[in-house]
């Protein structure tokens, strides 16, 4: 079966050539690097398999491609498919999850010793002559303590959750979650689940990996981040949408967190009249740039994950029974 495949945006994995080019071997593959919102039917117009990372696949372009027959998201997320719209027209979709869970497990740890042991200051007191200046043989700005003393809290105990679980209980931190879902607590619950507001006034550091939902949206609010410890730590590797990002500011200018960490925003890139550009000490604020699900390997295991789909959806197209 020789299968037309379309990939709109491989912006994110353009340094993966090798991986690209396996898809060479299941049909005739088409990358482009990127696909303005004008150019989605013009380039997917003969494809049967149309790949997306973000372009949108919207009502419209996808009534105006006659012989697609899947789409594939080189994603978790399937915000960006309409997929009513999609199931109306019998066109199946897929997405790839579990990839990222060890990338960005690992980030959340990154972030928070980055933040808690002021690690970027440090690096630069090296460098500037602040720590040659100094005279004692050792420096620090503000003191920092113990993983193995401290309460961290899980919001949101999926794949990514239950990993970080495992590697902050590995350094001798006490774990407890808080789940979103509302769902009774299992049997087989490895860690404590505790009520939001037990979460809030009893963790020392808090990390967000739960989905955006309408329940989820603005869940760390001001309310919710003046009832922080003052010496708690927040971070969130899930969705920007999850924290409200104006509220944090003002809960971190206010001093009632340590500080707080985010990989994510409710807009991405990072507009320059964003928020938290504003925050009156950016040291108590680590960003980076939506990066924690970008290892090689889970990049390369995301790609995997899309060509199993196609693989799988071809199958079965060759042998409806």
């Amino acid at each position: 079966m020789d299968i037309r495949i379309v990939f709109l945006d491989t912006l994110t994995v353009a340094d993966l050539p090798d991986e690209l080019a396996r898809f060479g071997k299941l049909g005739s593959f088409t990358a482009y690097e990127a696909t303005a919102p004008g150019r989605v039917v013009e380039r997917a117009r003969h494809a049967q398999v149309v790949i997306t990372n973000k372009v949108v696949l919207g009502a419209d372009e996808l009534s105006r491609l006659p012989e697609l027959r899947l789409v594939c998201i080189a994603a978790t997320g399937m915000n960006n498919v309409d997929l009513a719209a999609a199931a109306a027209r019998g066109i199946p979709v897929r997405n790839v999850a579990g990839y990222s869970t060890e990338s960005v497990a690992q980030l959340t740890l990154a972030l928070f010793f980055n933040l808690s042991m002021d690690l970027p200051h440090l690096n630069r007191a090296v460098y500037d002559g602040t720590y040659t200046g100094h005279g004692a043989f050792g420096y620090w700005r503000r003191p920092f303590r113990e993983l193995n003393a401290l309460r961290w809290g899980i919001v949101g105990m999926g794949a990514i959750g239950r990993r970080t679980a495992a590697l902050v209980s590995a350094f001798g931190a006490e774990v407890v979650h808080y789940a979103t879902s509302g769902r009774p607590a299992g049997d087989d619950d490895a860690y404590p689940r505790v009520s939001f507001a037990e979460l809030l006034a009893g963790c020392d550091v808090i990390s967000v990996h739960c989905p955006l939902t309408p329940q989820t949206r603005g869940l760390f609010d001001y309310a919710a981040l003046r009832r922080l410890r003052p010496t708690a730590y927040l971070i969130n590797v899930a969705r920007g949408g999850v924290v409200h990002e104006e509220d944090l500011v003002r809960a971190l200018d206010e001093g009632r967190l340590a500080g707080a960490a985010s990989d994510v925003y409710t807009t991405e890139p990072l507009p320059a009249d964003h928020p938290y550009l504003s925050v009156a000490e950016p040291h108590r604020l680590l960003l980076t740039p939506h990066m924690g699900w970008a290892s090689v390997g889970a990049r390369t295991a995301l790609l995997a994950g899309v060509r199993q789909n196609i693989v799988d959806w071809a199958a079965r197209a060759e042998d409806p029974a």
